[in-house]
């Protein structure tokens, strides 16, 4: 899975351990999360969005990969 948040984190001019404490998780699992090593619950993926204004899938994109089984 794709996303852009650390472009969208960027332009907000958040760190990381800002957006943790604001959706209540690690700054090591935003970090993770945009490095494509962690995909975000669906509760936490709505409420990233929430903080930026945008959609879910504008945050976040499958990719190819993520619809093998």
């Amino acid at each position: 899975m794709k996303n852009s948040l650390k472009v969208e984190r960027k332009k907000k001019k958040i760190t990381q351990e800002q957006l943790a404490d604001l959706v209540g998780v690690s700054r090591q699992s935003i970090n993770a999360i945009e490095r494509g090593k962690y995909t975000p619950s669906t509760a936490l993926a709505l409420k990233i969005s929430e903080i930026f204004n945008t959609t879910v899938n504008k945050l976040f994109e499958l990719e190819p990969v993520d619809y093998q089984h």
